[in-house]
């Protein structure tokens, strides 16, 4: 990754941030801009297919441009089209020669209700403050670095279908199809050069995404010069098992549904919810369509639901569910490109070790690797900071 890339993305962050059988998805009454259009099975990887002017807190206040976009992807489970939305912010004036270098933004939890989706904020959204955090790092990009900056919704989060949370090969479609339109959007405009930069969910999709780009991008002459990932989210397989044995009801429940969700879009035949919970869980699940995250740690839903005893059936089929969130793990992957990893040693939400070891597994997989630890920054560390 050439310096300036490297160290500005990376200093950015730390100086202003130091189923088929399961239930299906109760979707709110999606806009007209997000359904998918008659023309998706035709239409190829990255292809633009609706877009216009956004305005609105979504926005980016520093940018020249701001388009609300509607692009072609690949759903990660049954490979059929699909519609991922997203936005793409142009800085102000006139690209360089060459174009403007592009950042790839990885949004992190906001939950799976497609009304959570950073494209589709408003004031007063529940997810309205975790989809602002990051902004003042993106205008930063814009206005003092002049990159354009690309930002995925993520599969099925604002339009049809469930989001499959943290299935990475899914992120990183959404990710990486964004880059594609992106040029299609703006051809003779942007760099062929591109770095993937996120955060907690999305630092675990960068990571994702930088694994599959070689395939993913064959062919496109694109050039992915580096990733950043802050915090990424790790150890699902380890994590989940513990969190269902949790003997009091706590706000972090909230990331069970979640987790739930993602497994089982993953695996509809194999990751049955309705024979793997509980009733009350199984109830309680349905929420996940509805609500953002910050919804469902409140006492109302899941925020007060005690998981011990109370989550897995007896006769739950377990070996699914966990081959699921073993595949979520970024620590398996192979990166062939510049990678840095950023995390507060304070952070409560992903325990600095398991980034560690993130960081060694993928050093043993021949990745170069940077590791940047904060000993002040929480897990939003300086994006809480700069909202």
């Amino acid at each position: 990754m050439p310096v300036s890339f490297r160290c500005v993305v990376s200093l950015a962050v730390l100086v202003l941030a130091c189923s088929r059988g399961s239930p299906q998805p109760q979707q709110d009454e999606l806009p007209p801009f997000y359904r998918t259009p008659d023309s998706l099975p035709t239409s190829a990887q990255g292809d633009v297919l609706r877009h216009e002017p956004l305005t609105g807190v979504a926005a980016l206040e520093q940018a020249g441009s701001n388009e609300l976009v509607l692009y072609r992807s690949d759903a990660v489970a049954g490979e059929r089209p699909i519609a991922v939305s997203g936005i793409i912010a142009l800085p102000k004036g006139e690209p360089p020669e060459g174009g403007w270098p592009v950042i790839a933004w990885a949004h992190g939890t906001v939950g799976v209700a497609d009304k959570c989706a950073p494209s589709r904020d408003v004031l007063g959204s529940s997810a309205h403050w975790f989809n602002q955090a990051p902004h003042r790092m993106l205008n930063y990009f814009l206005s003092e670095k002049k990159w354009a900056v690309v930002m995925t919704d993520y599969e099925g989060l604002g339009t049809e279908g469930r989001h499959p949370y943290l299935l990475g090969r899914s992120q990183a479609r959404g990710v990486l199809d964004s880059v594609v339109a992106a040029h299609k959007l703006y051809p003779g405009k942007l760099s062929k050069k591109y770095a993937i930069v996120g955060h907690s969910q999305g630092g675990q999709a960068a990571l994702f995404s930088a694994a599959e780009a070689p395939e993913r991008l064959r062919g496109k002459d694109l050039e992915l010069v580096g990733v950043l990932a802050y915090a990424p989210g790790s150890a699902m397989h380890l994590t989940f098992p513990l969190a269902v044995q949790v003997p009091e009801p706590s706000p972090e429940g909230a990331f069970i549904p979640l987790f739930l969700a993602g497994a089982s879009e993953g695996d509809p035949e194999g990751v049955k919810l309705e024979q793997l919970l509980k009733p009350q869980a199984l109830r309680l699940f349905a929420e996940v369509d509805t609500k953002c995250r910050t919804e469902l740690s409140l006492k109302d839903s899941w925020g007060s639901f005690v998981p011990k005893g109370n989550v897995m059936s007896e006769t739950a089929n377990w070996p699914p569910l966990l081959a699921q969130l073993r595949a979520m793990h970024p620590g398996y992957l192979r990166i062939g490109v510049p990678v840095r990893l950023v995390q507060g040693a304070l952070d409560a939400r992903v325990n600095p070790a398991q980034t560690w070891v993130v960081r060694n597994e993928l050093i043993a997989r021949q990745a170069s690797m940077e590791y940047v630890g904060c000993p002040v920054a929480d897990h939003f560390g300086g994006v809480w900071l700069s909202s």
